[in-house]
């Protein structure tokens, strides 16, 4: 039975449709439809307008009351959400935001990945958002000039990486428009023209960056504790002890080391973890050679996955058994998920960005991650949201993403694929402690570089101490670790989500089941609550 919508959740949509007017490219991101012509303003003006929309909303939510228990739920987690927003802004850490990942550096850009370019008209509405971007680039520069000017410059490390990216960037956004329809000549040269002009905005851009904010950029990567007790906050949507999560840290670091070296010796009797892991890469019945092979072997296991789990541990509605696995047009070597339009006339997708040059892959280290970014992970929570469209206003459906609460709930799902006995093969099997002890890792390292602890050598954190601990806790690549490692310094807070958000999310599924739940039930209440500040989730869960 439908919800009867409330003044709760009338603030709620009025919000969304403020948030998403005003930031045109996460409302694509999160499949809001109407604003996918602009491009969002992070100028110092534009950063302020977004702060003040959440000031005002959270003045009309004094004017309301709950009317039920969701209410209850979206005023909790409005006031987390939007009170974190306010208290970045009050701290100035919204404003020239720069780091390899997730910056407006490259959000500008990667925008374009989502939209549609099956007709005409769909390259139109491509061209004019196009057509934006040397504009928005440069509000971009005058906020990265404003942290210079205020005293709080970003670190050169992500100044030169993103030096780096804008040159890339300017190639991306040239390439990205030769796939334009050809019979529309008039649209196919101001196609041209728009990314011709937004490749030499961001030319300007790499040129601002060296010559006006590298030469007053901080040395020191480390941001200091009271930063980072803010924008773990802002990550997690709960407070944490820092000192005894980097403990725990430690302790399942070595928990996990423990189970590898039982596997590897498993595998190959007498050899150690890190051989081990070598000597799968060599193994035949592991491998899959060209993207091709590579997509078809990602949608082959999603498929499996959302047949096997339906109906059994998890409710997955129909629209949801939809999930296309594509190769992304970017190289940096990441996988992610993105989720489907309110209509799903965008499904859900999962992308794996290939580097250059690499054609062999190895599917006992990313059997885990599909789970992770497909089913039971990132597209069961995020698309579960979307279908409860006569339970939960659009808010909670789409603009309450926290990291960890989702990373938490795709790192809890392939623990959960394990126990279920989809990696019970031993080389799958140790692939997934290995996602599972890097990050572990990245809680270490993140913790102890930003909040100056002691390394476990008695040393203080610092790059070179994280790199030779990461280096020394993955199998991956060292160009893929020198990005996360890159990441870390320059995102203070995200990566320890994941684990952290892990940890959050065992402990309720295990109370839940301490006072007689089903696995299903918990699964179907926590994910029917959408996405939440982690501290709400658990007050919900324990109301409930």
């Amino acid at each position: 039975m439908a919800r009867t919508p409330t003044a709760v959740d009338a603030v709620a949509e009025r919000y969304l449709e403020t948030f998403a007017a005003l930031d045109p490219c996460a409302a694509t991101e999160m499949g809001i439809t109407g604003h996918d012509e602009d491009i969002t303003d992070y100028s110092p003006d534009g950063v302020a307008a977004r702060a003040d929309a959440a000031r005002a909303a959270l003045r009309e939510l004094d004017t309301v009351t709950a009317e039920d228990a969701v209410d209850e739920v979206t005023i909790a987690a409005m006031r987390e959400r939007l009170g974190v927003t306010v208290d970045l802004n009050d701290a100035g850490l919204d404003v020239g935001e720069i780091n390899v990942i997730a910056s407006p550096l490259q959000s500008m850009r990667d925008v374009f990945d989502l939209m549609p370019t099956d007709t005409v008209d769909d390259w139109a509405v491509i061209s004019r958002r196009l057509s934006r971007l040397p504009e928005r680039l440069m509000g971009y520069a005058d906020a990265l000039r404003a942290t210079v000017t205020a005293g709080d410059p970003p670190a050169v490390r992500q100044v030169v990486r993103g030096i780096d990216q804008a040159a890339t960037i300017q190639h991306l956004l040239v390439d990205m428009v030769t796939g334009a329809p050809t019979d529309n000549a008039a649209l196919h040269d101001e196609l041209q023209q728009h990314a011709a002009n937004a490749a030499n905005a961001y030319r300007e851009l790499g040129r601002i960056l060296g010559d006006e904010i590298a030469p007053h950029a901080r040395t020191e990567d480390a941001v200091g504790r009271d930063t980072y007790r803010l924008c773990s906050r802002s990550f997690l949507g709960a407070s944490i002890d820092l000192d005894e999560t980097y403990e725990w840290g430690l302790a399942l670091l070595e928990s996990i080391v423990a189970e590898q070296e039982s596997l590897a010796d498993q595998l190959y009797p007498g050899t150690s973890v890190a051989d081990a892991l070598r000597r799968l890469d060599e193994e035949e019945r592991y491998l899959v050679h060209g993207v091709d092979a590579l997509q078809a072997w990602m949608q082959d296991l999603s498929d499996r996955a959302v047949e096997s789990l339906a109906g059994t541990h998890f409710d997955i509605a129909e629209p949801l058994r939809r999930l296309e696995c594509r190769i992304a047009p970017t190289h940096t070597g990441g996988i992610y998920y993105t989720g489907p339009s309110e209509d799903f006339s965008r499904p859900g997708r999962m992308w794996w960005s290939v580097p250059h040059g690499v054609d062999t892959f190895h599917t006992w280290q990313e059997t885990t991650t599909v789970f992770h970014e497909g089913v039971p992970g990132h597209h069961l929570q995020i698309g579960r949201a979307v279908v409860l469209a006569d339970q939960l206003n659009r808010w909670r459906r789409l603009g309450c993403w926290v990291s960890g609460h989702g990373e938490g709930w795709a790192l809890y799902a392939e623990r959960l694929m394990a126990d279920l006995g989809w990696l019970d093969d031993p080389g799958n099997r140790i692939g997934m402690l290995d996602a599972q002890r890097f990050r572990a890792a990245r809680v270490v390292i993140d913790i102890g570089v930003h909040c100056g602890m002691t390394a476990p050598d008695g040393e203080m954190w610092d790059a070179e101490h994280a790199w030779d601990f990461l280096t020394s806790h993955s199998a991956m690549k060292d160009e893929n670790l020198q990005f996360e490692l890159d990441r870390y310094l320059g995102w203070p807070g995200q990566a320890p989500s994941y684990a952290v958000g892990q940890r959050i999310w065992q402990q309720l599924r295990d109370e839940t089941l301490r006072r007689g739940g089903s696995l299903k039930e918990f699964h179907s209440r926590a994910l029917d609550l959408g996405g939440l500040p982690l501290e709400v989730l658990s007050t919900a869960l324990t109301a409930s």
